[in-house]
């Protein structure tokens, strides 16, 4: 339905369930507007029409859909030799760079990365004929809206522009045709398909509890007939917790979250499409058109924000005509949430069944053999597992591209560099300051500094620098009379203020004892010192107070 009308260049609003083959509605027309070597050759087009820039552009929102969109279209254009780039965050800019200077015909890429590279004139819109805005619903929401409006403004005027998406509400379609020239809605559904969901995709809902989600999540997935699984959480935490528990149980599940790094992320994607992975816990992000064939069931572990959320989620399986299982675990918490989806989309599971590990029905339903318990038969095991899957080096910003394991083989191991410590006069002087130290040292050795028994080979040493001393109160008295010739009286008035400033654990009994020894002291400083001492001994603890009556009595 698409193909006519959007091959005539007219701007389309594709909608279409789940599954139906949307990327090669917009990807086939793509391909065709494009100008390639082999047109000229053959005569359809003129050497002038060939250019380097892009001649088509793909916005998506997830960096997944952006890797799947690319191999589609490559695929696709194998025999024209179109060349295709996928240009998306968490890889290095150079290899894209090299790849934009050799030139591009159809570029695909994410809101955030695209307008990086026009920021730095590294990439050209100018020649753009082409726009489409794949999972539009999600690219004109809040979040890309704004980074969407600043590339359509580096687009011409004059362009086709194209929206798919599965679900399409009025209000973004309104929004929509802002950007469009006389848009033509195409919806298509199958006849005896009713309802917003695909009619081959079964669908089972349980009330659950959240501490036996974990052991019910093991046994769905050893039902009968059961194939590749995946596993959707609301958040990144739990979707990292599953997926260690599941691994711990005995079955090969990868994750893909917004905390794993890009090589992370496509390394358990990898593993997952070949096989070596038959469980992929992720969250919302790998909600969005990622198409792996094999896919029987879809577990939520959490129940989906919205009923949008909902169909794109279930959407993973029943893809291209085949037949699937969706299972929805909700919660107590949650059941306001469910009642909502499930009057949007008229299920028909409005009050869920309370159901444990244990549930006979359960069992019944999803043709789970009897007697499974939470942990994988050894005898089952037969995947390779996540690490049969080797992980690229994106040289993704922040080096999270490879495991901490590679890091550390790969980095030398830091040397400490040696510790800088402060020499001490007793150290040994170095060679190299030996001229610097003799010299800020010279005018001071000049005088008669040296040291008493200083031998005559040290003479020609180099002079060390005067080791500075803690200057002591019996040392400042003595060197009184030394420095400066001052009589006796002096001396004592200088001594007489000590008692009001004691050094620290001595008292004043002792004071005095210093000062009637280095200083002769006048019977009326004595008097003094002796009445200063009667009027602070009360304030002294009492063993102070008789150790300075047993001093002062043989003084007295």
């Amino acid at each position: 339905m698409t193909l006519p009308v959007a091959l005539s260049g007219t701007d389309v609003i594709g909608q279409a369930k789940t599954g139906t083959g949307k990327t090669l509605g917009f990807g086939l027309p793509l391909l065709e507007r494009v100008v390639v070597p082999v047109d000229v050759e053959a005569g359809r087009a003129k050497p002038e029409d060939l250019t380097d820039t892009p001649q088509a552009l793909v916005v998506v929102p997830t960096r997944e859909l952006c890797t799947q969109v690319t191999n589609d279209l490559l695929t696709a254009g194998k025999v024209r030799n179109v060349r295709v780039l996928a240009i998306y965050g968490g890889r290095s800019y150079e290899p894209q760079v090299e790849a934009l200077k050799k030139g591009v015909d159809v570029v695909v890429g994410t809101p955030g990365r695209l307008l990086d590279l026009a920021g730095q004139r590294k990439l050209n819109l100018s020649k753009v004929k082409a726009l489409v805005l794949d999972e539009a619903d999600e690219m004109l929401d809040l979040g890309f809206l704004p980074d969407v409006e600043k590339i359509i403004q580096l687009l011409p005027a004059k362009r086709q522009t194209m929206l798919f998406s599965a679900t399409m509400p009025g209000a973004v379609i309104g929004l929509a045709r802002r950007y469009m020239s006389q848009p033509t809605h195409i919806r298509a559904t199958a006849p005896d398909d009713q309802g917003a969901t695909v009619a081959n995709i079964t669908q089972r809902v349980f009330r659950a509890h959240s501490m036996d989600k974990p052991e019910m999540v093991a046994r769905i997935l050893q039902a009968e007939g059961r194939g590749l699984a995946m596993i959707f959480c609301r958040t990144k935490r739990t979707a990292a917790d599953i997926a260690d528990q599941l691994s711990r149980r005995g079955f090969a599940s990868g994750a893909v979250h917004g905390d794993l790094g890009q090589g992370a992320r496509e390394q358990a994607l990898r593993a997952f499409r070949n096989g070596k992975v038959d469980v992929l816990v992720c969250t919302d992000v790998a909600a969005r058109g990622i198409d792996v064939e094999g896919v029987t069931h879809v577990i939520n572990y959490q129940s989906p924000e919205d009923e949008k959320t909902y169909l794109h989620r279930i959407g993973r399986t029943g893809r291209a005509g085949a037949s699937g299982t969706a299972v929805t675990l909700v919660d107590w918490d949650d059941i306001p949430r469910w009642q909502l989806i499930n009057k949007a989309l008229d299920l028909g599971f409005s009050d869920p069944v309370e159901t444990y590990s244990t549930s006979p029905h359960l069992f019944e339903e999803l043709g789970i053999p009897a007697g499974t318990k939470g942990v994988l038969p050894r005898a089952e095991r037969t995947r390779a597992g996540l690490a049969a899957e080797e992980i690229e080096d994106l040289g993704e910003p922040g080096g999270r591209g490879r495991s901490g394991r590679a890091k550390k083989e790969e980095v030398p191991a830091r040397t400490r560099p040696p510790r800088q410590r402060r020499r001490t006069r007793g150290g040994s002087a170095l060679d190299e300051t030996a001229g610097t130290a003799a010299e800020s040292v010279e005018p001071a050795a000049s005088g008669p500094s040296d040291a008493p028994g200083q031998s005559d080979a040290d003479e020609g040493a180099a002079p060390r620098t005067p080791r500075r001393r803690r200057r002591t109160r019996a040392t400042a008295t003595a060197e009184v009379p030394e420095t400066t010739a001052a009589p006796a009286e002096p001396a004592a008035d200088e001594t007489a203020p000590e008692p009001a400033k004691p050094r620290r654990r001595r008292t004043r009994s002792t004071a005095a004892k210093v000062v009637a020894a280095d200083a002769p002291v006048t019977e009326t400083a004595a008097a003094e010192t002796a009445a200063d001492e009667t009027a602070a001994e009360p304030a002294k603890p009492r063993r102070r107070r008789t150790r300075a009556k047993a001093v002062a009595q043989p003084e007295s």
